[in-house]
Parts: structure tokens; C-alpha cells; sequence
């Protein structure tokens, strides 16, 4: 069943139907600046986007200094060299992310190992206890992850970690077959997102069409360099694979 409460309830209408703008930079992108996260959020406002997704509790913070009407999806990416678990690994990073200012909170909910040695996806059940007043973001990357995603409390859940898990790593377009049978299946009872390999307005509007609740879209607004990397890849005889540089830090 959908959260009953108001407030959150509130919040997560104000986003249907709408664009949510991933605005992330790493200071190895050559886009990096230190205030670039703040000119796309204030560029998605612009543009009448209904939320944001946000990367770190420092850009958090400063996007919701610039646009605080807008909700935030937040999360903290966090690599380990044993695992392939980096978006909000930890109650440290959740925490972190609350503080920050973040209304929603994204974390991995897939079946992959941690570097602690746990599952990914148990650490909802947790957060859900520890932060109740919280709305929390499943991001999956299967069917199955989304089922039990929905079974153990998600507000949210979206294909997010699709073509980004070992098994799904060879994946380079979205499985909207996929996803419309998770918005028929959990559509009562979680709000179904789609994030993901979408890349253009026709893309967002299937998606809305199939179920989704909203449509969260990042490197093809807020990355021009992996835009432009489609361009050459393409154009040079698909001599290299854009996804890849995309995937190493996404």
C-alpha cells in the first residue's frame, strides 16, 4: 500500500507526471565547477522541472539554498573497489543525506553484495526504522529487486541500476516491456519512477503512458560531455562505447 501519510503523500503528487532533473557533478567530469550543480537545478527550475536528484550531502545542500521549493532526491555515491554497491551503502550516508536537507532519499535496493558483507536491499527495512519521516527511493535494477523493494516499505521504486549491475552490464537501452509490467504490478501500492537510459522527450512520455509516476532524466540534460561522447562514438564508427565512460561514474 502507498504511504497514508498527508504530508508525504503531498509531496509525491506535486511530482506526478512531472520531470525530476539528476543533477550531479564529479570533480573529474570536465564540466566541474563548484557551483555547476547549482546552475542545473536553477536551469531544471527554469525549465519547470518538479523535483531534483542530488548527489552528496554538500550538493545537497547547495541546491536546496538555490531552489528550495523544488524537492530533492538525495543520495551519496560511495565506491569500494569489492563491490559494485555505491549509491547510499550505509546508515552513515543516509543520515548524512537527511541532514543535508534531502526530502526523498535514493538508496541500492538490488540483491548485490555490500563491502560490509551485506545485501544492498536490507538496509530499507533499517533506514525505514531509523528515519521514519523519511520518503525512500528504491533503486533496482529487476523485476525481482522491485518486488521486494514494494514488499519491504519503498515509497518509490525505479529501474535506476538497470545495465548497471554485473548482470545487467551488457544492457544499453531501457526494458520499458520491463518496466511497464512493474506499473502494472506495484503501481498500488508504490510510486513507480522511471530512471534510466532515457534520452528524449518521446522516451519520457512512454514512459508516463506506460505508468510512471515521473520521469527523472540526467546525463541527457546535465551531462553535454557523455552527449557529445554519443556524437563522436557514433560518428567514428562506434570505435569506442560512450556507455562505458557513462557507467564508470554515473
Amino acid at each position: 500500500m502507498k504511504t497514508q501519510d498527508a504530508k508525504k503523500r503531498e509531496l509525491l503528487d506535486g511530482l506526478k507526471d512531472g520531470l525530476i532533473v539528476s543533477c550531479q557533478v564529479q570533480h573529474d567530469d570536465p564540466i566541474y565547477t563548484d557551483d555547476m550543480v547549482v546552475k542545473m537545478a536553477e536551469a531544471a527550475r527554469w525549465a519547470g522541472a518538479k523535483g531534483i536528484r542530488a548527489n552528496s550531502p554538500e550538493q545537497i545542500r547547495a541546491i536546496k539554498k538555490a531552489v528550495p521549493e523544488l524537492p530533492v532526491i538525495g543520495l551519496w555515491k560511495v565506491w569500494h573497489d569489492d563491490t559494485d554497491v555505491f549509491i547510499t551503502p550505509t546508515m552513515e550516508e543516509v543520515k548524512a543525506i537527511w541532514d543535508a536537507g534531502a526530502e526523498i532519499i535514493a538508496l541500492d535496493c538490488t540483491k548485490q553484495t555490500t563491502h560490509e558483507g551485506t545485501v544492498a536491499w536490507d538496509l530499507l527495512e533499517q533506514a525505514k526504522k531509523e528515519i521514519p519521516e523519511a520518503i525512500f527511493f528504491a533503486d533496482v535494477s529487476n523485476y525481482e529487486e522491485a518486488a521486494h523493494a514494494v514488499e519491504k516499505g519503498a515509497d518509490i521504486v525505479a529501474p535506476t541500476l538497470y545495465g548497471y549491475t554485473a548482470e545487467t552490464k551488457d544492457i544499453s537501452e531501457p526494458d520499458l516491456r520491463e518496466f511497464a509490467r512493474m506499473c502494472r504490478d506495484f503501481g498500488d501500492d508504490a510510486y513507480m519512477m522511471m530512471e534510466g537510459h532515457i534520452y528524449s522527450p518521446e522516451d519520457a512520455v512512454k514512459c508516463l503512458f506506460l505508468g510512471a509516476h515521473s520521469v527523472v532524466v540526467g546525463s541527457a540534460i546535465t551531462r553535454p560531455h557523455l552527449t557529445a561522447k554519443r556524437f563522436t562514438d557514433l560518428m567514428g564508427g562506434l570505435q569506442d562505447n560512450w556507455r562505458n565512460a557513462e557507467r564508470a561514474k554515473h
